[in-house]
């Protein structure tokens, strides 16, 4: 029983970690950025997936304030 509730998690924390950077990506390339900006993002993303995305969605939070 906790070895399943384990699992769930721990699967439910990989599926979370690959969509994320996904969507980050997708919404880098849609937004309106300078070239160098986007590339920098897209590097964030790619090489820090799940932390990249979270800086990355934090700020475009931050922004539209």
């Amino acid at each position: 029983m906790i070895l399943s509730i384990i699992f769930d998690i721990w699967l439910l924390t990989k599926i979370v970690a690959i969509i994320l950077p996904a969507i980050a990506i997708i919404d880098i390339l849609k937004r309106k950025l300078l070239g160098l900006d986007k590339l920098i993002w897209i590097l964030l993303v790619a090489f820090i997936p799940f932390i990249g995305s979270i800086i990355y969605f934090y700020d475009r939070i931050k922004y539209r304030k």
